[in-house]
Formats: C-alpha cells, sequence, structure tokens
C-alpha cells in the first residue's frame, strides 16, 4: 500500500477492508439522481457507496446495499446482516484527492468522509454482480463542482437558517425551501438528535411535510430516507432519538405512498424501549387513515395497563383515532388516572392527564 507521512498521521490509499485490495474512486451511476452518494466495486465483489461529509451513514450502507443487489429494493429491504451480507466501514475518506486522512485535514479541506461497503453472501452475490458491474462500468466521475466542500473554520449558512426556521416552527418557509432544494432532508434529519426533545418533534414533524412536497416527483428519495430511518433504531450501534416520529409524520403525510412500512413499526414495538415512540407514531398515522392500523387493534389493548404513564396515555390517543370501541372498558377505568404527561401538539408541549387523554379517546370512539 503506497502512503506518505503528514506528522505522525499516514495519508494512504484506501482499501478494501475485505480483501485489502486497492479500490477505484466511487463514480455516480448514470442512473442516479444528480448529488446522490457515489459508488464503487471492489475486484473482491464488495459495492461501496461514499458519505462525503460523514454524517449519512445510515444512507450510504442503504445506498451500498441496493447497488449491491442491482437496485433490487425488495431483495435488498429483506436481507439480514451478517446472515446475508458483511458491513464495514472507513472512516476520515476525502473524495477530491482520493486518500484516507487521519489527521481529519488535508490542503486546507476538512475531512469527514467515510466509505461504507457492503459484500453479499457468495450465493446472492453470483445473482447480482454481473449486473452490478456492468452499472459501475457505465458511472462517472462526480463533477468537481458538485462536490461540498468543507473548509476549516466555516459552517454552511444554510444548516444555520434551517435550524432557525425549526425552532421558530417557520413550517411554511422550510416547505417553500423544499420545493426549490430537496437536499433540506439532510439539514432536518440532524436536528432529530438535538438534545432538546422541542427540536426534535419540531424538526420530526417538518421532516414528514417536506418529505410530502418532495414525494410528488421524487418519491425514491423519501422511500430511502424511510429506510435509512429504520436501519437507524434497529441499529444498536447508533441513537434513533427523533427517527421513529420522523417515520410516522412521513407515512401520516403520504400514507398512499408509504403504507407498506407501517408493519416495520409493528416489529419495532416488541422493544420496550422504543414503545412510547411507536405508539406516538402510529397514532399519528391513525389520526389520518385508521382503516390502516384498525386490523391489529388487539395488539395495543394491553399497553393501556402498562407500568408507564407514557405508554398507557399514547395508547390511549391511538385507540381513539382507530374508534376501537372494544378498548371502551379499559378506557373507562383510566379516567381515574390522573398521573400528567407531556405531549407534542401544533409545534409545542402541552401537559395532559392520562384521564383526560383517555376521556378524549372516548369520545371519538
Amino acid at each position: 500500500m503506497e502512503g506518505r507521512f503528514l506528522g505522525r498521521d499516514v495519508i494512504e490509499k484506501p482499501t478494501c477492508p475485505f480483501c485489502g485490495a486497492v479500490i477505484e474512486r466511487p463514480k455516480e451511476l448514470v442512473t442516479r439522481m444528480p448529488n446522490e452518494m457515489p459508488v464503487g466495486v471492489c475486484s473482491c465483489g464488495g459495492v461501496y457507496a461514499c458519505d462525503v461529509t460523514g454524517h449519512n451513514l445510515g444512507t450510504a450502507m442503504i445506498e451500498a446495499l441496493v447497488v449491491a443487489c442491482n437496485m433490487d429494493w425488495d431483495l435488498a429491504w429483506n436481507l439480514l446482516p451478517e446472515e446475508d451480507y458483511l458491513e464495514r466501514e472507513i472512516k476520515s475518506y476525502d473524495y477530491e484527492s482520493h486518500l484516507i486522512v487521519p489527521g481529519g485535514a488535508y490542503e486546507g479541506r476538512r475531512v469527514a468522509g467515510a466509505l461504507y461497503f457492503i459484500r453479499l453472501r457468495e450465493d446472492i452475490r453470483e445473482v447480482t454482480e454481473e449486473g452490478v458491474r456492468r452499472r459501475i462500468k457505465k458511472a462517472a466521475p462526480v463533477p468537481s463542482s458538485t462536490i461540498p466542500r468543507k473548509r476549516i473554520g466555516r459552517r454552511s449558512s444554510r444548516k444555520k437558517e434551517v435550524e432557525a426556521l425549526v425552532k421558530g416552527y417557520r413550517v411554511d418557509s422550510l416547505l417553500s425551501m423544499a420545493r426549490e432544494d430537496k437536499r433540506i432532508i439532510r439539514n432536518l434529519q440532524r436536528l432529530l438528535y438535538s438534545a432538546d426533545s422541542l427540536i426534535r418533534f419540531r424538526a420530526a414533524e417538518a421532516i414528514g411535510k417536506v418529505s410530502a412536497v418532495i414525494a410528488r416527483e421524487d418519491p425514491g428519495t423519501i422511500s430511502k430516507l424511510l429506510q435509512g430511518l429504520l436501519t437507524s433504531v434497529i441499529d444498536t450501534a447508533s441513537s434513533s432519538w427523533g427517527a421513529v416520529d420522523a417515520v410516522g409524520e412521513i407515512i401520516s403525510n403520504r400514507p398512499e405512498q408509504f403504507a407498506g412500512y407501517i408493519p416495520h413499526l409493528y416489529q419495532l414495538i416488541a422493544e420496550k424501549e422504543l414503545r412510547v415512540e411507536v405508539l406516538r407514531a402510529l397514532g399519528k398515522i391513525g389520526g389520518v387513515r385508521p382503516d390502516l392500523i384498525r386490523k391489529v387493534i388487539f395488539r395495543f389493548i394491553p399497553f393501556l395497563k402498562d407500568d408507564s404513564p407514557e405508554i398507557r396515555g399514547y395508547t390511549a390517543m391511538l385507540l381513539g383515532n382507530l374508534k376501537a370501541h372494544e378498548a371502551k372498558e379499559e378506557l373507562t377505568r383510566l379516567q381515574d388516572d390522573f398521573t400528567d404527561i407531556e405531549i407534542y401538539l401544533d409545534g409545542v408541549l402541552q401537559t395532559f392527564s392520562i384521564s383526560q387523554l383517555a376521556s378524549e379517546a372516548l369520545n371519538k370512539i
């Protein structure tokens, strides 16, 4: 491997983590939208996607997996990590120089990029690899004018603008911005990890509304976003924070397009630490399209007796939205529960008692 020293850090050419071979610079597929992640394939069959910023690894993982499956989304979503494919990540990658820069700075630029690698199980790879190589052979280098350049000591004014609009609950302005540039999604996603819960809720709501605008012309981008959010929740190595709320907001704003992702929320509800978020997301969807969820009503009724006040409260809201007469008796009992919880409504956090939420649910039935 070729390399050179810069102080104590070795700058070197990137190599495949599966076989050790030096890899080529990732390229942009001709079948993809401009500015989507460049990809490449190693001689061993490993496929890699380049996240230039290092902030969208969930998306990079999805990009590499889908390309490895020769753009077969159904196949990709049904594969299991470790069982059907291996995944690896290389950090400190600089796309412009095509080098690994451990020091984090090169020629005055901050280097924070990453390469995300996927290698499918051999029997699956035998079916997909020929098509993958044909696609990447036709790929073109990414024009240098489209590569985000991050100079040390400078921050993106666009990020600041989006953050300010979310903090000010300026949803209309965010929607106007989304009509011009779908990359606003990236800046909104960043806010899902805010330490301020109100900012997380507002960001999730904004993502849902912005996604509805983008999905009218580009549903594929929003499908990829949904899969990346769900992957971030399933991946125990990363915090989900506002991801589940964002999924609920996206589906509730375009249920006719994205209802197919609801079963993934049913799977997540088995995880106690995610139950509040999932119930909240399902309640949001149920308020718009109760018919999509009503068939599994009996899965939720036992949660009305849960030890957690939030789980009881959000379950009551969900069952009210579903007009669940089957839960009338249990909801009536909750009218004697005066425990308070916080609920996000119309851009603010409001306090309600479980009794209030149960009574409101009963009024809907």
